[in-house]
């Protein structure tokens, strides 16, 4: 059987990623805007005997190779070892693809065009003259809707029957002479000698040093010219993708877009955009609200009645009392919890995130940030880390890969926390409606939704505020440049949406949370049941906390609770309640009227309340944030930093709001 190595190369936006799916069944995420994969992807397909092997490369606008995605993409296809270049272009907006076609072709022999969205292009009255394209092109082409699964086929058999072309040979004008003298001192048959000589024109020491270790570049060059290399190198390619694209386009009506021109508008304007997102946030919130309280009580009750099955077996197997006491009561309870109260509001509210983000929504929120992060000092990309961060910390951390200056990058990392993810929203939700809602049904969802929206509004704030004083004090510089694409909306698939954002997201996380929430539970167990001189070693811990406590306008149980819930958020309340019912093991409450009761007659009040919410969203971040922290920056001074500054903000909030209530 024939093996074909395919490279996938194309900007965001263009389905790459929709079409590397429907060919492989990988499900790769193809979220709606610039920058989400920062990676390579491998699939593979069978199509009439052969055997094609597809690498899903970063989304990038060009082949100059100044941002990460841009780097990733370049080294794989001037080094790796494939046969075909296939490079997506919307047809919607072909010009935008053209560009990066003529650059791949410089570095690559093998080309095959993928022109995707088709049928978007026939609804917009765009026509494609794809045989013309083909014939000034030099290559094949083939028109492809990957939402509808129609021209795979055809694009497989382009990559099939595809020969070997010459590298792309274009008029540099007033760089072609030294172009040519550079290219006569390469030696080499393997990599294109002009392509080589633009890196060293463009002083790009990158590449220079990788061809000088290939043993390519055998000399030091001293080139000095009157011209700006990157900006000539841009207008020849400008003026080339020009002429190449004269007559193949036409359009039945030069205002198809003037519709979504008027939306984006109202997106993006100065009067509207923020309080847009504000009310799309709180929708989030209040429907996750809504739809997470009777999933969360089914699975509380599952769970609880296999507690007693759970145990006999254990019995049953002659395991010793104190063994099975901790396996169910500290372990078990543990695990179950985290899951009955982690899962619904996951498998609601990122389905509704991952809608909001593959609608093409999400990038307008970064549009509107934009301005205020260039004013921290900061880049407006990290809005899009700020909205990665609700759904999960974690995945912000890992999101802020898409930010290519490291300055910026760190920023991002280290103020990501600021948004509370998931699995603090149930706990807030908890103590929002008992001292701020009631218990009201309709009215109180709606008004619970509204206040947490408000945190999350603080929250913003805060990454506003550290951003610029970081930016300022350990992480001095100039916002770099940024320019983000405003994709054009389109209405996703809703069972893909939500198998991605179950299997993907929901189960990822949730995943994790299990993970930790096993030691965890070891732990709680220990320190409630193990006694010393009469006393569970938690009442120790708790006495010692209680001034600490006092001063926050809080207490040593509370304090504790925030302690012990870093491996998991979900487990906070629990050990509240574990510790002022004097329990041995956690408890689990369904009724906020009874949480309530139990909280006030402990000395809650709606000070105590304020003080735990700002504490337990600001205090640290989480067992697994803190390792991809710790894994994203390689640096330990970064991973402290990232929590003693939201911890050192919840400290100075609580201080605040006690001295206020005095």
């Amino acid at each position: 059987m024939r093996e074909i190595k395919v490279a996938l190369v194309g900007t965001p936006n263009v389905g790459k990623s929709t079409i590397y799916n429907a060919l492989t069944h990988n499900h790769e995420h193809t979220g709606n805007w610039s920058g989400k994969t920062v990676g390579v992807s491998k699939g593979e397909c069978e199509y009439l005997d052969t055997l094609y092997h597809f690498y899903d490369l970063p989304g990038t606008y060009s082949l100059i190779s100044k941002s990460r995605e841009e780097v990733v993409a370049t080294d794989f296809i001037v080094f790796a070892e494939f046969d075909v270049a296939v490079v997506v272009c919307d047809a919607t907006s072909l010009n935008k693809g053209i560009g990066l076609v003529l650059q791949t072709k410089e570095i690559c022999k093998n080309v095959v065009v993928c022109i995707n969205l088709i049928d978007e292009a026939e609804k917009k009255g765009i026509h494609i003259n794809y045989s013309l394209l083909e014939e000034r092109l030099g290559c094949k082409v083939a028109l492809v809707s990957a939402k509808n699964k129609k021209g795979l086929d055809e694009l497989l058999m382009a990559i099939k029957t595809s020969k070997e072309q010459a590298y792309l040979d274009v008029d540099y004008g007033v760089l072609n002479e030294t172009i040519r003298d550079i290219t006569k001192t390469i030696q080499t048959s393997k990599y294109n000698p002009k392509w080589i000589a633009l890196k060293i024109l463009e002083n790009n020491a990158y590449y220079i040093q990788q061809f000088k270790e290939l043993g390519i570049i055998q000399k030091e060059y001293e080139v000095s010219l009157d011209y700006d290399v990157h900006l000539e190198v841009v207008l020849h390619m400008s003026k080339r993708v020009k002429d190449i694209l004269k007559d193949v386009v036409t359009y039945d009506n030069v205002h198809y877009n003037d519709k979504m021109r008027k939306i984006d508008k109202i997106l993006t304007s100065k009067i509207w955009g923020i309080p847009i997102m504000l009310l799309l946030l709180f929708l989030c919130f209040y429907l996750t609200i809504v739809g997470a309280n009777y999933p969360s009580d089914l699975l509380f009750s599952f769970f609880s009645s296999l507690e007693k099955y759970i145990m006999m077996g254990l019995e049953a197997i002659h395991l010793p009392n104190i063994l099975v006491d901790l396996l169910v009561n500290g372990v078990y309870k543990t695990l179950y919890w985290v899951v009955s109260v982690m899962l619904p509001p996951m498998l609601i509210f990122f389905p509704i995130f991952s809608f909001l983000e593959d609608l093409g929504v999400l990038p307008r929120i970064a549009f509107n940030m934009d301005h205020t992060f260039s004013k921290c000092k900061a880049c407006g990309k990290q809005a899009l880390t700020m909205c990665m961060g609700i759904g999960c910390n974690a995945v912000g951390v890992t999101g802020a890969r898409i930010i290519d200056s490291k300055r910026e990058r760190l920023i991002a990392i280290l103020t990501n926390v600021f948004m509370p993810c998931n699995g603090k929203f149930p706990s807030l939700i908890a103590i929002i409606t008992c001292f701020f809602v009631g218990f009201h049904h309709t009215w109180g969802s709606l008004l619970c939704a509204l206040i947490l929206t408000g945190f999350i509004l603080l929250g913003i704030i805060l990454t506003f505020l550290v951003s610029f004083v970081l930016s300022k004090t350990i992480l001095k510089g100039e916002p770099s440049s940024f320019t983000i694409e405003l994709p054009p909306y389109r209405m996703p698939k809703i069972l893909d949406t939500i198998f991605y954002s179950i299997k993907n997201r929901a189960i990822f996380v949730l995943g994790r949370a299990v993970k930790v929430a096993i030691p965890a539970g070891v732990l709680i167990w220990v320190i409630a049941n193990v006694y010393i001189h009469g006393l569970p070693i938690l009442n120790y811990l708790i006495n010692a906390l209680n001034p600490v406590g006092f001063l926050l306008g809080l207490d040593g149980v509370i304090l504790l609770a925030l302690l012990l819930g870093f491996p998991a958020n979900e487990i906070v309340i629990p050990i509240l309640l574990m510790c002022y019912l004097n329990s041995s093991t956690l408890i689990d409450m369904d009724n906020l009227n009874i949480l309530k009761d139990i909280l006030v007659s402990n000395g809650w009040t709606i000070k105590t309340a304020i003080c735990f919410i700002l504490l337990f969203m600001y205090r640290f971040p989480c067992s697994t944030t803190l390792l991809t922290i710790h894994k994203e920056t390689g640096s330990k001074f970064y991973t402290l930093l990232s929590v003693l500054i939201p911890l050192s903000m919840g400290i100075i909030l609580c201080l605040l709001v006690n001295y206020i209530f005095l």
